[in-house]
């Protein structure tokens, strides 16, 4: 059987979350290091994980018709941009996996949410939510980014950034990704 073409080999692309609770910053810390590693050259994704049922298709429009008439999967080209929308089973929380191999290959997937997934992450963490940081119970937490006073936050040997520490944010995110990459050479 041939490759799919069309599904990312995974296992080079590296994988790294932004987790943290609804609120904590997330959205306003990766819209700064967005373009901050792509100015390094790094071919970057983002999957953003919602509780939320979000529907982009309008309805009436030729793609809405295309999925009530039964398409499990529409896919809506432009000269720019395209975008897919799949109608996924009842109350299916797909894992984060099934969400990359959509993918087309890039250097780094930014997975914003997906908390609860096995993979390498960054906390994004506001005590004023009232929550306890999630680096307490999650071993995958590599790095904490937070405006905490040291009093605030319970103690780690994490290293731990301020929110408008973007530039080395970017540098640590740029570590992990070449180590991941030597890795799979």
């Amino acid at each position: 059987m041939r490759p799919n073409p069309f599904l990312s080999d995974t296992a080079i692309m590296f994988v790294l979350g932004v987790a943290g609770y609804s609120g904590s910053g997330k959205t306003t810390l990766l819209e700064k290091l967005i373009p901050l590693l792509c100015a390094t050259g790094v071919d970057v994704a983002v999957i953003k994980h919602t509780h939320h049922d979000v529907d982009w298709d309008q309805p009436g429009k030729d793609s809405w018709r295309h999925r009530q008439a039964g398409a499990s999967q529409v896919l809506l080209a432009g000269s720019r941009r395209r975008l897919l929308v799949q109608t996924m089973p009842q109350g299916n929380d797909a894992p984060l996996a099934e969400h990359v191999a959509a993918l087309r290959p890039c250097d780094l997937v930014l997975a914003e949410g997906f908390k609860r997934e096995p993979i390498a992450k960054l906390e994004v963490y506001d005590p004023a939510l009232g929550a306890p940081p999630l680096y307490m119970q999650d071993p995958a937490v590599l790095a904490v980014v937070t405006d905490a006073g040291q009093a605030e936050l319970p103690p780690t040997a994490l290293p731990r950034f301020g929110r408008d520490d973007v530039d080395t944010i970017a540098r640590f995110i740029l570590a992990l990704l070449e180590k991941h990459q030597n890795a799979h050479r």
